[in-house]
């Protein structure tokens, strides 16, 4: 296994030219249970598949998307994130600043997040065999994206209750219990009030007046819930989540909702498709993409100019 460099062996024989060359971009402070799941799926690679990889490690934040920008045309069949939503919007980010069109490297993921939200809109196994089998064989998918601002996300993004959470939410406590960590923060966030309200523009529509909004490019939010019922990533469309009303009481509302699978029954509740939104409301006030702060109001959210290739299971859409 390579460690820096880019160059790969030459491949000989009818079998070692199908071997995918595989760039795997990854979190060295992932902590140890997810290094080892990672090691797994290196030596299953290697070993079993014959895959040829070459293992970067990241230093800090921005790294990811350096790395994946800077990739030589003709390098690598895909570049691989390994890491949780943050480090996957990174390298979605980077393979994006490339360019689009049937140049563009596809992005393959060995989910190792909290919520691995991607990866469950993709059906994507998590054990360490099936990760390492669709690195190895699976299929690309064309994947829409959204970009807020000129920057990209693959599953979602939003101003309001939700973005705050994920300002202030605590990484130390978030490595100790995972998701829990996000329902402590929206508690705190609910009981702290504020933010808003926002106006949020669909289309060139006149702006209504919301408490939170989420622009979904998938249907699953926060791991298995849903939001955007209909939304796909394979969809060139975004879906708009409105929630209407503000205060304490409709914020626990919404959030049982979201948690008990009932929000779309909500008659207040309502999703809209689009192709552009603008949201606006309080200066400077975040706005999450896929579990990270990717911009800040005012932002323009619309349909990325170019297809993300993903490998997925060969059976999924």
């Amino acid at each position: 296994m390579a460690d820096g460099a880019e160059s790969v062996p030459k491949a000989s024989g009818p079998a070692a030219a199908t071997r995918r060359r595989l760039l795997i971009i990854h979190n060295p402070v992932a902590g140890a249970r997810r290094a080892r799941r990672l090691g797994a799926v290196l030596e299953l690679l290697e070993q079993r598949h014959g895959a040829v990889v070459t293992l970067r490690a990241t230093g800090g934040r921005g790294d990811a998307e350096a790395m994946a920008r800077a990739v030589a045309p003709g390098a690598f069949d895909a570049v691989v994130a390994a890491g949780g939503d943050g480090t996957i919007n990174e390298v979605v980010n980077g393979l994006g600043a490339r360019g689009g069109g049937e140049t563009t490297i596809p992005l393959g993921i060995v989910p190792l997040g909290t919520a691995n939200v991607l990866a469950h809109e993709l059906d994507l196994p998590l054990d360490a065999e099936g990760v390492a089998r669709v690195l190895a064989e699976g299929r690309t998918m064309p994947v829409h994206l959204g970009v807020a601002n000129g920057r990209a996300f693959a599953m979602m993004a939003g101003a309001g209750l939700d973005a705050r959470v994920v300002e202030r939410v605590d990484t130390r406590l978030k490595r100790l219990i995972g998701k829990g960590a996000y329902a402590v923060e929206t508690l705190a966030r609910i009981a702290a009030g504020g933010g808003g309200p926002y106006r949020v523009a669909v289309d060139g529509a006149e702006p209504v007046k919301v408490a939170s909004v989420i622009v979904a490019k998938g249907h699953f939010y926060g791991g298995r819930f849903v939001c955007a019922p209909d939304a796909r990533l394979t969809d060139p469309r975004l879906h708009v989540c409105l929630f209407p009303r503000a205060g304490r009481g409709n914020a626990l509302r919404y959030l049982w909702g979201v948690t008990a699978g009932r929000l779309p029954r909500y008659p207040d509740y309502r999703v809209l498709p689009a192709r552009r939104v603008v949201i606006d409301g309080p200066v400077g006030e975040p706005v999450q993409g896929d579990g990270d702060v990717i911009a800040h109001l005012p932002v323009e959210i619309a349909l990325a100019p170019w297809i993300l290739p993903v490998l997925a299971r060969r059976t999924v859409f």
